[in-house]
């Protein structure tokens, strides 16, 4: 959805509500066009605690790399470093539920080589919410003596990126009908697991006599 703010400045906001779930990721997506005068420099991003009231709201992403509020130093980056390509849009990683909030953007630059800049009165909504999903584990077929892999995967972040973790080992018939517990630690002390139980196949070997009669 795009909004004119003022002649020759306009913000794209696609999504102005977005769900994301803690410990993940979420990608606010923006772009915006300026007056012909105007010329870019930073983007900034604040987190305010109400839509339309960001006065003296907390920056949570400067693109110079200052002033950024403490909890969200490292977290925050653009999906396009170059201003001049007008791509505002952001990824907050390791999101908490403390994340939830409004988010607005600033632009600053010059204006025939003096300082200017120009807040977006919209905002974009994120509802940061507990993470229920599990992290995937892959058994192979066990056969006693077989080397096998186990495959753990995190689940997805939204940069595209997984995060997996591989057990590999000998299964024997100790292991068979006992459990295997794939954890995840995410950033912020929360965690996510799943446990699976192992059935492992024995190998037999079977030897034939052949007796003929005279």
């Amino acid at each position: 959805m795009s909004f004119l703010v003022d002649k020759g400045y306009c913000v794209t906001l696609s999504e102005r509500e977005l769900t994301a779930k803690a410990g993940l990721c979420v990608v606010i997506p923006c772009s915006f066009t300026n007056a012909d005068d105007f010329t870019p420099k930073h983007i900034i991003w604040y987190k305010c605690e109400r839509p339309k009231n960001c006065s003296g709201a907390p920056i949570i992403f400067h693109s110079n790399n200052k002033n950024s509020q403490p909890g969200f130093e490292g977290r925050v980056s653009r999906l396009e470093p170059d201003v001049s390509q007008k791509n505002c849009s952001i990824i907050i990683n390791d999101l908490k539920e403390s994340d939830s909030g409004f988010y607005q953007l600033r632009v600053t630059g010059q204006v025939n080589g003096k300082k200017n800049g120009f807040t977006f009165n919209q905002t974009v909504t994120v509802s940061v919410k507990g993470l229920k999903q599990k992290p995937t584990v892959m058994i192979p077929t066990l056969t006693e003596g077989q080397q096998a892999t186990l495959t753990c995967t995190a689940p997805g972040l939204c940069s595209g990126s997984r995060h997996v973790s591989t057990l590999t080992f000998n299964p024997s018939a100790e292991h068979h009908n006992t459990n295997v517990t794939c954890k995840i630690h995410f950033t912020g002390e929360m965690t996510t697991e799943k446990t699976s139980g192992l059935k492992v196949n024995c190998e037999y070997f079977y030897i034939f006599r052949l007796a003929f009669s005279p």
